[in-house]
């Protein structure tokens, strides 16, 4: 789903292999035709993330970032939080929320930031 220069995700249910990977590539496409600045992932809708699941979820948000987009991971339960902890599942270099509406904030303060940092910034060097 489009959100002005952002798009939000929304994952639901049980999700096999082949459909994590389609939603892998259809997400980058979409960073890349509509030029996102940002994207959220909600995994508020998963009942169960395995560890290829949570594998490749890290390595789309690292492709997002790639794109030039932020990425953010958003509703991970205490149940997924426990299971990718117990299953040694390294997301250090992914940003997460509570919820989407906290993800939408941290976007926004980020956004602030770097406007307030490149505000004095001139390009003639």
């Amino acid at each position: 789903m489009r959100m002005g220069p952002d798009l939000l995700v929304t994952l639901q249910g049980d999700l096999d292999d082949r459909a994590v990977e389609q939603i892998e590539q259809e997400v980058t496409d979409q960073v890349a035709r509509t030029s996102a600045r940002a994207v959220l992932v909600d995994v508020s809708g998963l009942a169960v993330l395995d560890s290829f699941v949570a594998r490749v979820l890290a390595r789309l948000v690292s492709m997002v970032r790639l794109l030039g987009a932020d990425a953010t991971l958003v509703g991970i339960s205490p149940a997924v939080a426990i299971t990718l902890v117990e299953l040694g599942v390294s997301l250090r270099h992914v940003n997460t929320a509570l919820n989407a509406e906290q993800g939408m904030g941290r976007l926004r303060r980020l956004r602030e930031g770097d406007a307030s940092r490149w505000a004095g910034h001139d390009d003639r060097g």
